[in-house]
C-alpha cells in the first residue's frame, strides 16, 4: 500500500517493490549499529555509514523535487556537496533512518501518482548531456541505481567493521 491507500499494480508495483528492496538493503546494513559506529570510516574511502543514508536520503529527496517540478524545483534547496558524506556528531543513526523514511515515504507518493512519462529538463550540470530530458520513470530508474550502488557501498563498509554481511 502506498500513501495514496491504493494498490498499485504493473509498472508502479515494480518499481516500488524494486526501489523498496534496495532501500530495505541499506538500512539492514545499519541494523544494530551504535552511532560511533554508523560514523566510522572503516576503509580507505571518507564514506561511513551515517553519511551514505545522508546522501542517498538528500540524492532520493532532490531527485523527488525534480520529478515533482524539474530542475528548478531540484535546485531550490541548498546542498551541502561534502557534508551530505559524513555523519556530524549531533546527527543520530535512527534520526538519518527516519528522515530516510519520510523521503522514501514522499517518493513512493509519486511513484504512485505522477504521470510516469512526464518529462523535464535536466539540470545544466558537466555530467549531463546539454539539453536533455528525463521522464519521471527515468528519473527513478537512476535512483533505484543509486541506491542499489550506496547499499553495495554500505556493505563493504559494515563488513569492516564488525564482520557482518547484508547479503552473505
Amino acid at each position: 500500500m502506498t500513501t495514496t491507500d491504493q494498490v498499485l499494480t504493473g509498472e508502479r508495483a515494480d518499481l516500488l517493490q524494486t526501489i523498496g528492496k534496495h532501500r530495505g538493503f541499506l538500512r539492514q546494513t545499519v541494523q544494530g549499529l551504535t552511532d560511533e559506529q554508523a560514523a566510522t570510516r572503516s576503509t580507505a574511502s571518507e564514506l561511513c555509514l551515517g553519511g551514505l543514508i545522508k546522501h542517498v536520503t538528500s540524492v532520493e529527496h532532490r531527485w523527488a523535487r525534480f520529478m515533482a517540478g524539474g530542475a528548478e524545483a531540484m535546485e531550490s534547496e541548498p546542498v551541502d556537496w561534502v557534508g551530505m558524506f559524513r555523519m556530524s556528531a549531533d546527527e543520530t543513526l535512527t534520526g538519518l533512518l527516519a528522515g530516510y523514511a519520510a523521503t522514501a515515504a514522499r517518493t513512493d507518493e509519486l511513484i504512485a501518482t505522477l504521470d510516469l512519462d512526464a518529462s523535464h529538463p535536466l539540470p545544466v550540470a558537466p555530467w549531463f548531456e546539454p539539453g536533455a530530458s528525463w521522464s519521471v520513470r527515468r528519473t527513478l530508474l537512476h535512483v533505484i541505481a543509486e541506491t542499489a550502488q550506496h547499499a553495495g557501498h554500505a556493505d563493504i563498509i559494515r563488513e569492516s567493521i564488525d564482520g557482518a554481511k547484508t547479503m552473505g
